[in-house]
């Protein structure tokens, strides 16, 4: 029997792709229902009442499981929570998973681990043959100290809900990722200053070329890296200009080295003095904020946009394979634990346009090394052999990621789901069919 510690898209897909296979599980979710953080009714969620995906559906979706043809190009979170409620019940998986319940802890025993878990305050400890790690890499906020004493409101993008929250202030966004574009853009239309400090250059992508979801434009010609970077530099420069032309630095290093925001409403904003770019901070003093070029300015509330970090609480790092200066886990395909041929860590994975039958694929390669094991395979003795040699190696396809604790897991996408695509096919070979596993009561 196996454990999958998470419900939302990630250990749902873990889920399925045991089930295909035969593999016994059961699943553990702190929240009452599937969904993960796409569910913006479970407290543990940091979504937002406007955020909707950044890559369109048919570039996101589970191939086993499109989305409606009259889901938006880009669907609203509502529409991804309806979606994954119903690939639970399409699927059947909701019966696998204990709800309402927290893992505690995870320890490594001689064989296996021992799991304990806790539902209504009542704890209970449980043995498995292994763990799919599937609770997310989006839920514990990256909040860096100030360089002094702020004494108005100071939240996280986690803590933000609905633009009402900026009415009348003054307010300053720190960060410029994607969520702090989008949150920016719903305080223009609440706050009496919406101002947005950034610290390096990004590049800005529109959702939309010629009507097309843009993330749908260039699969067909397979350019070298250089030119692809070239090219596509180059069209975004057409179609949207230069960051310093708003206000804004200009990125100081090529296209895709980083990921890039979707989205130029932001942009829009900036051009029309809705929105005011700023610089780093260098010194905050009650509301007072000055900024690296000397300006200074006031503020009642500071959001900062600064992303988030992960967090396994109930697993010592060690058992991880996590050194204390590395950004991430150590694992072959940031999948595979060097050692143990029995944890596997589920969906610590970005890149740009990898969508959810990436990760699906990442719990087909899993459920099927699992099947080796069990059928004692040479397949299995030299896919251990392999994922122990190759620990940390990074797939990035020649591109030169920034040296960012966020960018510690970023992979290129097709070196990514080649490698992936190609263990499956070897994975994949001598296995008998067998009965999908039909699930035993969660509650037992």
């Amino acid at each position: 029997m196996y454990a999958i510690i998470g419900a939302g898209p990630m250990g749902l897909c873990s889920a399925r792709q045991l089930q295909k296979h035969g593999i016994p599980f059961v699943g553990f979710e702190l929240n009452g229902d599937v969904g993960g953080l796409w569910d913006i009714d479970n407290p543990h969620s940091t979504m937002y009442d406007s955020a909707h995906l950044i890559s369109s559906k048919h570039t996101t979706e589970f191939s086993e499981f499109p989305m409606d043809a009259d889901v938006a190009p880009y669907p609203h979170h509502s529409e991804m929570r309806r979606y994954f409620r119903d690939y639970a019940r399409h699927f059947d998986l909701y019966k696998h998973f204990r709800f309402n319940t927290r893992v505690v802890h995870l320890e490594r025993l001689e064989r296996g681990w021992k799991l304990i878990s806790e539902q209504d305050g009542q704890r209970r400890e449980g043995h498995f043959d292994g763990v799919l790690i599937a609770n997310g890499t989006l839920h514990t906020a990256n909040r860096p100290a100030l360089p002094g004493h702020f004494d108005g409101e100071l939240l996280h993008s986690a803590d933000y809900r609905s633009p009402v929250m900026f009415e009348g202030k003054r307010v300053l966004l720190v960060g410029c990722g994607n969520s702090a574009c989008d949150i920016a853009v719903d305080a223009v239309h609440r706050a009496a200053s919406v101002d947005l400090s950034v610290r390096r250059g990004y590049y800005f992508l529109p959702k939309f070329i010629l009507g097309r979801p843009s993330d749908t434009f260039g699969g067909a010609v397979k350019l070298p890296r250089r030119l692809k970077q070239l090219v596509d530099g180059l069209l975004v420069r057409a179609l949207v200009g230069k960051p310093s032309q708003y206000g804004l630095p200009d990125p100081d290093y090529k296209l895709y080295e980083s990921h890039p925001v979707m989205n130029s409403l932001v942009l829009h904003h900036l051009g029309h003095g809705d929105i005011k770019a700023r610089p780093d901070i260098t010194q905050v003093d009650g509301r007072r904020v000055t900024f690296s070029d000397g300006r200074q300015a006031e503020y009642d509330l500071i959001l900062q946009a600064t992303g988030y970090k992960l967090d396994y609480p109930f697993i010592d790092r060690a058992q991880l394979n996590w050194p204390e200066r590395a950004g991430a886990p150590q694992l072959y395909l940031n999948i595979f634990h060097p050692e143990y041929d029995d944890l596997f860590m589920m969906g610590m994975v970005e890149a740009s346009g990898l969508g959810w039958q990436g990760r699906a694929e990442q719990a087909e390669l899993v459920a099927l090394y699992i099947r080796q094991q069990q059928a004692r395979s040479q397949q299995a003795e030299r896919f251990r052999a392999l994922k122990a040699d190759r620990a940390g190696q990074r797939l990035d396809g020649g591109y030169a990621y920034l040296e960012l604790e966020r960018m510690a897991y970023y992979v290129h996408k097709d070196s990514y789901r080649n490698q992936v695509k190609r263990h499956i096919a070897e994975l994949g070979q001598g296995l008998e069919r067998v009965q999908p596993f039909a699930g035993i009561p969660a509650g037992t």
